[in-house]
């Protein structure tokens, strides 16, 4: 018998079995003698089982585009805290692989299914529809984190960005009183445009015409952003009295070109990011963001991906996570 099969019997879920066989918390004692009885009744050989669960691997694939939004950030490094911890808590192996856009995808991908690999939690942050045709191909249960196609064919975990873009955009209209500026990143992601999306959405809320809002594009990084934003103000571009930025990088360099500049930070501009990176608390002043909860994006993959195998739940599903504002001191 199958672990699955007496999850069955027990009509438990097959995690819970598999905590109590490996003796692991998240079932009460009274549950996980009941497992033992059940497997010890009905001749399961407990130690297999114990070991076909610890040898199961999943694969973390960080896919690499251009590089320029996805890299060793502090987003990545929170959402690889969150899936090593839900790797941990169902006795998963973890392996954390990278496939490369300018390499042969289809034989980078050949070279980790062909390896352990029980399920693959893919980064797609930087993906475009064609990109992930090769991943559509795989037989390997996935989950893709942080982007959505409508072709795609696995199941999806992704940041409501349209939804957090308009609230930071509403807050900054309600506290500036006027129409606000857009700090857009230069880089196409489609996280970026969902979260245009939301601060189009926010000014026409506010009975604001889109097209009188002042639109400055920049490198999505602290010091691209902030030379570029340097160019603008020596050129004389015209402010807006707030801004909304795509990401939090991008905040923080614009930010500190407009100190150089003697611009002062809330008083005569407004900045709002998004990401609630940790270097945004360390600013002077902290920048107001929109808060993802990443450790908690990257535990809810390893969940699903482990239902999938474990219960053969294969009905594909997308889920939004939601995100929330982080008030510092960059709005008036």
């Amino acid at each position: 018998m199958t672990a699955k099969e007496l999850a069955k019997k027990l009509n438990i879920s097959t995690a819970a079995v598999s905590f109590a066989l490996n003796n692991k918390q998240g079932v009460s004692d009274k549950t996980r003698q009941r497992v033992l009885n059940a497997a010890e009744q009905y001749g399961m050989n407990l130690s297999k089982q114990q070991t076909k669960c610890h040898e199961r691997t999943f694969c973390f694939i960080l896919y690499r585009r251009e590089g320029a939004v996805v890299a060793d950030t502090p987003f990545f490094s929170q959402l690889t805290e969150g899936i090593e911890r839900g790797c941990k808590e169902l006795g998963f192996k973890l392996r954390i692989c990278y496939v490369y856009k300018q390499e042969d995808v289809v034989r980078q991908l050949a070279d980790i299914t062909r390896s352990d690999c029980s399920g693959i939690i893919l980064l797609g942050t930087e993906m475009t529809s064609f990109d992930y045709i090769p991943f559509q191909r795989l037989k390997t249960p996935m989950v893709l984190l942080d982007v959505y196609f409508n072709t795609v064919q696995h199941d999806c975990i992704l940041i409501n960005n349209t939804q957090g873009a308009f609230l930071a955009t509403d807050y900054l209209i309600s506290r500036i009183k006027s129409q606000p500026g857009y700090l857009h990143s230069a880089y196409s992601i489609a996280n970026f445009g969902e979260r245009a999306d939301g601060f189009y959405n926010a000014v026409r809320h506010h009975g604001m015409s889109t097209s009188k809002c002042i639109v400055h594009k920049l490198t999505p990084s602290v010091e691209g952003a902030c030379a570029d934003m340097l160019e603008l103000l020596e050129k004389g571009e015209d402010l807006a009295r707030g801004y909304f930025a795509d990401n939090d990088w991008i905040a923080i360099g614009a930010m500190k070109a407009f100190q150089k500049k003697g611009i002062k930070i809330p008083e005569d501009v407004s900045v709002i990011g998004f990401d609630n990176i940790p270097a945004a608390n360390y600013l002077e002043p902290p920048l107001t963001t929109v808060n993802v909860p990443k450790q908690h994006m990257g535990v809810l993959a390893v969940k699903r991906l482990a239902d999938v195998l474990d219960n053969g739940n294969n009905s594909v599903i997308k889920l939004e996570i939601a995100t929330g504002l982080v008030f510092g001191g960059s709005v008036l």
